[in-house]
């Protein structure tokens, strides 16, 4: 059984031929020659593309159960097919528009990703009902009833809530609802919803996958081919391709994907623990904190000490935040995370999250630690002073 590491550099290369690159440059075809009747992997550039088919294979050994770190003696590894988009968005729609019908009823989390709502609108436009419960608490056990879909996020964005992914997973199974988890934050290294249950694993590529900031990606991951065959028709229906420059880049980037994480994981967590000496930070959370209420269920269920690159805390008002913001030397202001460059924005400012006016969403790069946070406590003791 290989490593994370091991898993991440080799996963989706080809085997070794003498003289060619050791991950082959991005296809760009929009057709492939066909002669005669129609036969093979790729016939037209909105249905396959070699460059997508590698990174495909690669997210799928990432994202399957008994996959990369499993433990010795865990018997052997379950198939995973995945299914690439050109932003998680995409990815998020696809498995929603590809599962639902009018009259079905999805369960989503109230405190999720910002563009939830919107989704929302639409699903109910399409007669389909939404109904939503917070994360936290496991709290969309009561919405369960009748559903056919079951949509969780955990670790939630921004608000860092954790649910029993296990739990719900068998609870909605046992009433006929499929379960999808948004593993954006957490990476298939931090945590793999497909042995936890979940019948589908949908993340932005945007973010922590990648984690350059330099492309827009997602991807559906799932065990059951019938349910990865849906959603990879609704891609070709939709249109909703991924271009094969992002693809061979998302590819490049995976060989780096445990050194960030863990890099990431680490220095958030140091991070989280010098906040958690200022007056002036309140609800503060990572998963990671001991003191944290999601840590215990945390530790059971993401893996590896990977918690997450992102930190959030509330300062006292908005002038206080943007003061804050505007003192960082070596973090950007800008929104997203999971990239090597620290990010930081006063998320209130988009006005789609249920968070207080000084809400800061922080996400930790690969920057030295001290450095980094030797930074954010001399811009809150500048914000404090102003």
């Amino acid at each position: 059984m290989t490593g994370d590491g091991t898993r991440a550099v080799r996963a989706g290369l080809p085997e070794p031929r003498a003289n060619e690159p050791a991950l082959p440059g991005p296809a760009f075809a929009a057709h492939y020659h066909l002669p005669g009747e129609v036969s093979g992997p790729y016939t037209y550039g909105r249905e396959a593309n070699p460059t997508w088919a590698a990174l495909e294979t690669a997210i799928a050994a990432l994202e399957a159960p008994g996959g990369p770190g499993a433990e010795a003696g865990a018997g052997t590894e379950a198939e995973a097919e995945a299914v690439t988009f050109p932003s998680g968005m995409a990815a998020i729609s696809a498995v929603f528009l590809s599962q639902l019908r009018p009259g079905d009823t999805a369960v989503l989390p109230s405190d999720g990703y910002q563009l939830l709502p919107a989704l929302r609108e639409r699903l109910e436009a399409f007669g389909i009902a939404v109904r939503t419960a917070p994360t936290a608490g496991d709290a969309q056990l009561a919405a369960l009833e009748g559903a056919r879909l079951l949509w969780i996020e955990s670790p939630s964005n921004p608000g860092l809530d954790v649910c029993d992914i296990r739990r719900l997973a068998d609870a909605a199974h046992r009433r006929g609802a499929l379960v999808a988890v948004d593993n954006t934050l957490a990476t298939p290294l931090g945590q793999r919803p497909l042995e936890l249950g979940a019948d589908f694993s949908v993340a932005s590529g945007t973010k922590a996958l990648t984690g350059h900031g330099d492309l827009l990606l997602g991807y559906v991951a799932a065990r059951d081919p019938r349910l990865t065959a849906a959603v990879r028709n609704w891609r070709k229906v939709a249109g909703a391709i991924p271009g094969p420059m992002e693809a061979w880049l998302a590819h490049r980037s995976l060989a780096t994907l445990q050194l960030r994480v863990d890099r990431q994981a680490a220095t958030a967590l140091a991070l989280a623990e010098a906040l958690s000496d200022r007056p002036e930070v309140t609800g503060l959370r990572h998963p990671g904190l001991p003191s944290d209420p999601a840590h215990d269920l945390a530790l059971q269920q993401m893996r590896g000490g990977r918690f997450g690159c992102v930190v959030s805390f509330v300062l006292p008002d908005r002038a206080y935040a943007e003061r804050f913001l505007t003192a960082l030397r070596i973090v950007d202001e800008a929104t997203s995370f999971g990239g090597v460059r620290s990010t930081a924005e006063r998320r209130g400012r988009w006005g789609g999250d249920a968070v207080p006016e000084g809400f800061i969403r922080f996400s930790v790069g690969v920057e030295d630690t001290e450095d980094l946070i030797a930074d954010v406590l001399a811009a809150l003791d500048d914000a404090a002073c102003s």
